[in-house]
């Protein structure tokens, strides 16, 4: 084990932009492959793609890539438009998930859906996957299109798997995590992974691994964050899985050992259209009494440590080292 993952109680505190400081020329290049791949003389795309960048968050899908292209430190120059190509993926799952959810505010800004319309949310989520799609195509490599179409579809079909759930409090831990895995880990992994096929072909199934244990390490710890923080550091208000009656970890942990009034207390806020912030408030301090939160906690430190043993064929260079920390911040994501 390389020692990324903290021991409990001494956590050691790692910002995105030490993980990105190795790639950080990089990623500027990547903004401005972005806003090239996404330009259109057309005023309705133009302005809808401009508050899209604005809202394209930290940058975390495209740093991993980068990272992965330099872990024996021979990148090529394909890598740039690759992580372009992994941003609008990710960002046009988030607008069709904003339209299907009804979400007003992502990341501090208003939804393309909320400012614009749902249609609008629909049209633009595919005009940013086929544009995508488009320059990945560009490159002239088959072995990178067959890896991102197939996550294109991972996504659809994780996203149908939340639609599918009718019964929400019957969702199991199992079906939990085959939704995180087809929703979050699936574009982590390939970011990783066709990272790695832009200069580090050789570790592509130990990045692909890696990138799909933090892919689980990460959607568990955003869940928890759902449940213990702030709008100003998720960009969404608190509580907004159950506002939205989403069920994820903490929940189906806590569900077994609840009282039979705890239990009618979550049944009455998934049975009502729009949950007060007073239901929201009770369900969350019942999970984190029964222990859900703490155990979802555990979970998702299984995920880190696999995704760290993925590392130990790696070599030592900044990009690895980079990777390591990158485990890190995702656990430690409260501020």
């Amino acid at each position: 084990m390389s020692g990324a993952v903290a021991p409990a109680g001494a956590p050691r505190a790692v910002a995105l932009r030490d993980i990105q400081a190795p790639v950080r020329e990089r990623l500027d290049d990547v903004v401005d492959e972005m806003r090239r791949i996404v330009a259109a003389d057309l005023p309705m795309i133009e302005q809808v793609s401009g508050h899209l960048l604005q809202m394209r968050g930290k940058m975390f899908r495209p740093t991993l890539a980068l990272l992965a292209s330099e872990t024996t430190e021979s990148a090529d120059e394909r890598v740039v438009t690759l992580a372009a190509v992994l941003e609008l993926m990710h960002l046009a799952s988030l607008v069709h998930d904003d339209s299907v959810d009804h979400s007003a505010m992502r990341r501090g800004l208003p939804t393309v859906n909320s400012l614009f319309s749902h249609q609008v949310s629909v049209i633009m989520g595919d005009f940013l996957y086929s544009r995508a799609l488009e320059a990945l195509v560009a490159l002239g490599d088959m072995n990178l299109v067959r890896v991102l179409t197939a996550v294109s579809t991972q996504l659809t079909i994780g996203e149908m798997r939340q639609l599918a759930a009718m019964d929400a409090l019957a969702f199991s831990e199992r079906d939990y995590e085959l939704l995180i895995q087809a929703k979050t880990a699936s574009l982590l992994s390939a970011a990783c992974e066709t990272g790695a096929m832009c200069g580090a072909s050789g570790h592509r199934e130990a990045l692909r691994h890696y990138g799909e244990r933090l892919g689980m390490a990460f959607q568990v710890a955003d869940d928890i964050l759902d449940y213990t923080g702030s709008a100003s550091v998720t960009g969404k208000p608190s509580g907004s899985d159950l506002r939205e009656h989403k069920v994820t970890l903490p929940l189906i942990a806590a569900l077994p050992v609840l009282s039979a009034s705890g239990i009618e207390s979550v049944e009455s806020l998934f049975s009502t259209e729009s949950p007060t912030d007073d239901q929201i408030a009770d369900v969350i301090a019942l999970v984190a009494d029964a222990g859900g939160i703490d155990q979802a906690r555990r979970r998702g430190e299984e995920f880190a440590r696999e995704a760290e043993d993925a590392l130990d064929s790696l070599p030592a260079t900044p990009a690895r080292a980079a990777l390591a920390d990158a485990i890190l911040y995702v656990m430690d994501r409260h501020s």
